[in-house]
């Protein structure tokens, strides 16, 4: 455990506080749940483990009586208190404003420059699309020539924002002779904001969707749905399917032999109606 614990480097206060109290207990002086409680002017004297079981939330007073005892000042405060709302938040909506706090403090953007790469991929819908243009032969990593090729156009910034989050990700790879093409990611974003981001990149995508309609002629495109009634097993089985699909579709792709069109294929399933006794 380290002398000192930087705040800035968690995505999870429960983390924090479980790393804070066992280098505080290893030090020795006494320190106990009982003494944070104590400290923190608690009736409860295992609040904290509490906390960091996640059994109990905080509130964002708490938060701030927390971070106080804990030693936190300044900037640092006011990351812990923000780190909880996020942890906390119950909509993507919440999420996404805690987030955008989060990533607003110089440290943060210092320290998590992967996960802020991570995020930009997720909420934009043509980083992906870039990506994807990189296996046609003829792919020139050149805005002037990425730009117009995304339907609907992109701005030459947004190509070459697109190209440098998708270099800093490992997601495109320039060899020796200068080419470029598709690599491996290096990184995956943390489990703590990997469910924010693959939410933003859904509805995103789902609007890029909503747009075709009026955007991409008919037989360009392929907008469909069934509204079906089925039981738990035949909803395990549809998800089934579903996935067995997408795994058909890649191996289809990786097997193409002259990629030109980047297309995006949607998949959404989700339940209209409650399946519980209501009227009870």
């Amino acid at each position: 455990m380290p002398a000192s614990l930087d705040v800035f480097s968690y995505l999870d206060h429960r983390a924090f506080l479980r790393d804070y109290y066992e280098r505080e207990k290893a030090r020795g002086r006494g320190f106990s749940y009982r003494s944070f409680a104590r400290r923190a002017g608690l009736k409860s004297p295992n609040y904290l483990k509490l906390v960091i079981d996640g059994r109990r939330n905080l509130s964002s007073t708490m938060a701030t009586r927390f971070a106080e005892v804990c030693g936190l000042r300044g900037d640092a405060a006011a990351y812990f208190v923000e780190l909880v709302a996020f942890d906390q938040a119950k909509t993507t909506a919440e999420r996404n404003a805690s987030y955008a706090r989060l990533t607003s403090f110089p440290r943060y953007r210092s320290i998590h420059k992967l996960d802020l790469a991570q995020g930009a991929y997720h909420a934009s819908w043509f980083i992906p699309a870039v990506r994807e243009l990189a296996t046609r032969p003829d792919f020139r990593a050149e805005p002037e020539w990425i730009a117009p090729r995304i339907r609907p156009s992109i701005t030459r910034v947004e190509a070459e924002r697109a190209l440098a989050t998708l270099f800093e990700l490992g997601l495109l790879v320039r060899a020796e002779d200068g080419t470029v093409s598709q690599g491996e990611p290096l990184v995956s974003t943390g489990p703590e904001t990997s469910r924010l981001h693959v939410a933003n990149y859904h509805r995103t995508m789902i609007a890029r969707a909503a747009g075709s309609i009026d955007e991409v002629p008919a037989a360009q495109r392929d907008i469909s749905s069934r509204t079906l009634a089925v039981g738990p097993e035949g909803l395990a089985q549809l998800k089934d399917k579903i996935r067995r699909f997408r795994r058909e579709l890649l191996e289809a792709s990786e097997l193409e032999a002259d990629p030109r069109e980047v297309v995006q294929v949607n998949f959404q399933l989700f339940p209209l109606t409650r399946c519980e006794e209501v009227d009870r």
